[in-house]
């Protein structure tokens, strides 16, 4: 059956679906999430998701163990969302993971997050983590 009109479509029998998450989809979503993670310090996430999760929180934390403060705030800033934790104060993700988080782990390589898995997800049975500051 030919498939004319059809977009995302390769050949006649081929794809008729387009994937949900394209690559920058996903790095969109790990950024929310490890935005999320730092302004709250917990979050729950699929089993799926937590393993990029907590690598890619792992090297905002070790960013915030670097000499120069000022290169790491500016990578740091690349990845992490400028969302208010305070507003009343007007202390940003970038902030608190510099001034509270930071220093907390100064001593500690690794393993600055941990993981609880908790029950499954209600609509569609997925595999739910809750990911937590380990101090």
């Amino acid at each position: 059956m030919p498939a004319q009109g059809r977009r995302n479509v390769h050949g006649k029998a081929g794809v008729r679906f387009k994937a949900a998450y394209t690559k920058s989809k996903y790095k969109n979503m790990l950024r929310n999430n490890v935005s999320e993670l730092i302004a709250h310090e917990h979050i729950t996430v699929t089993s799926g998701v937590a393993k990029d999760l907590i690598s890619l929180t792992e090297k905002m934390v070790s960013l915030t163990k670097k000499e120069d403060q000022v290169h790491a705030k500016r990578l740091a800033m690349q990845t992490l969302r400028n969302i208010y934790v305070d507003a009343d104060k007007k202390v940003t993700v970038l902030d608190k993971l510099f001034n509270d988080i930071g220093p907390r782990f100064k001593d500690v390589n690794g393993g600055s997050v941990v993981t609880y898995k908790v029950e499954n997800r209600r609509g569609d049975n997925a595999n739910c983590v809750l990911i937590a500051f380990s101090k």
